[in-house]
């Protein structure tokens, strides 16, 4: 093992979140001595780098919550970033469907709340939803201007190239195995270093709850992973969709639902559903992990949302297997599409937080330690958040 390093602040995790964090640090203080470590060869590679791209609006969420706040001010952000750094964009919006009238009611709801939490939300009638998506079944609709498209990636590879032109450093290639914190300091050993800090921040996602834990710290809750996904249309069907297409979102499950989304790379996706993953990183169907997948099974919080869920998990289970339930559970937006219109699409597995009694973490949730803040749940919105997490962190919970 190499010598010991030191530093002023350690990150775990080099996906957005961690890449957001750093960035804040760095321009609150930027004499710092930083270091971002990560398992993986370089930035992105799981939650960052296999997500919709979607910068969101922040229309789903309770008024008030870390979720509603930081992802109104994380669309502004984001479209900022990629103005100034010349990266892609596209501010097409969104429309939410209600396709039948005891969608109406839900449809409503979100509306209030969209205008609760300070954003531009339209009414649209049938007629004004067929003039801008002329295949889209819908008796009324949302339209939320602000949500629109980015390339996450892209942006991750940006801001390790700022951070390092700043003097922060990367770690690639290198597990945490190992967390030692004291009241003065912390020690992190890699697979091939070690490493000490005044400060460690958890940005690890899809391991948050093993990183903390490494610590010493008892979150009350686990990672359970699900995989999202997604078909593509073939592109000769591109033409049905030209906005991002949502559906009112069934309030007995806690996903969006199925949706079409245009891509930065002029596809159109669909999906994504939602499966539990039997490995943290499983992006088929044949992942798995024991290790993994016993700590889902003997979860008593697992079992308990479970049940809660049953129907609706074993419907998505079904559409997961089968093209054609998958398409026919698309056709309620779009009824023209048709089975031999899609093809596999890539896969993302979602780090959901979920507590021993069985209820899904809904807003984003840090931890603070010693000499340590650990990033528990921070699933969707947090890409479009990123850069405004890791100033909230800094602004609120990290007093360096």
């Amino acid at each position: 093992m190499d010598n010991i390093m030191t530093y002023d602040v350690i990150i775990i995790g080099a996906g957005l979140v961690g890449l957001g964090v750093a960035s804040a640090l760095q321009e609150s203080q930027p004499e710092l001595k930083l270091l971002v470590i990560d398992k993986e060869s370089g930035p992105a590679i799981h939650q960052s780098g296999h997500n919709s791209n979607v910068v969101h609006s922040g229309i789903y969420y309770t008024p008030g919550s870390l979720k509603a706040r930081l992802a109104k001010q994380g669309n502004i952000t984001t479209y900022a970033f990629c103005q100034q750094h010349n990266l892609y964009y596209d501010r097409c919006g969104k429309v939410i469907v209600a396709t039948n009238e005891s969608e109406l009611q839900a449809l409503e709801k979100i509306y209030q709340r969209g205008i609760e939490n300070g954003l531009e939300v339209i009414k649209m009638t049938q007629s004004e939803l067929k003039a801008r998506e002329p295949y889209v079944n819908g008796i009324a609709a949302l339209l939320v201007p602000d949500a629109g498209i980015v390339n996450y990636p892209e942006i991750a590879a940006k801001h390790v190239e700022i951070i390092q032109s700043r003097n922060g450093e990367f770690a690639f290639n290198q597990a945490v195995t190992a967390i030692n914190e004291t009241d003065d300091v912390v020690s992190v050993t890699t697979s091939n270093n070690q490493f000490t800090g005044k400060w460690l921040i958890n940005c690890a996602g899809l391991f948050s709850d093993r990183i903390a834990k490494m610590a010493g710290y008892n979150t009350g809750m686990k990672i359970v992973p699900f995989r999202g996904e997604y078909f593509m249309l073939n592109n000769n069907k591109n033409y049905l969709v030209n906005h991002l297409i949502y559906p009112v979102p069934n309030p007995d499950f806690p996903f969006l639902g199925v949706h079409f989304t245009r891509m930065y790379n002029g596809h159109r996706d669909v999906g994504p559903n939602a499966v539990l993953a039997f490995k943290r990183e499983g992006y088929k169907k044949s992942d798995i992990n024991l290790k993994d997948l016993a700590e889902v099974l003997t979860y008593k919080g697992f079992w308990k949302i479970a049940g809660n869920y049953f129907g609706e998990g074993m419907a998505e289970l079904r559409r997961s297997y089968s093209r054609k339930l998958f398409t026919q559970n698309a056709q309620k937006l779009i009824p023209d599409l048709r089975e031999a219109d899609i093809h596999p699409g890539p896969a993302g597995v979602r780090a959901q937080a979920l507590t021993q009694d069985g209820k899904l973490v809904d807003d984003f949730h840090f931890v603070k330690g010693k000499r340590s803040l650990h990033v528990c749940n921070a699933p969707s919105p947090a890409a479009t958040a990123s850069i405004e997490i890791g100033r909230e962190i800094v602004r609120e919970h990290f007093l360096l």
